[in-house]
């Protein structure tokens, strides 16, 4: 191969390598009515019955905050109701 192609061949791979590093994490927080909160990179589709609310990274408890309660998030696809993790 000539050194234009090969130039050509290595920007090319070069973007497509940075394209894929540099996309933004997306993370939101998701609370149930249990006053159990976790984060998420992902926002699953939950069960309506679940009760969950999905906030944006930035949100923070209010005044009712003392009810509330962090969780470390688990794998897969799942919730938290009561303490115990559900997975759906």
């Amino acid at each position: 191969m000539k050194t234009p192609v090969k130039l050509a061949a290595a920007i090319i791979i070069g973007v497509s390598a940075l394209a894929f590093t540099a996309s933004e994490a997306s993370a939101a927080i998701a609370c149930n009515r249990w006053g159990e909160c976790w984060r998420v990179s992902r926002t699953w589709s939950f069960p309506a019955s679940a009760g969950i609310v999905i906030h944006p990274d930035s949100w923070r408890w209010g005044p009712g905050g003392r009810r509330m309660r962090w969780r470390s998030a688990r794998g897969g696809r799942g919730f938290w109701r009561n303490g115990i993790w559900v997975r759906f």
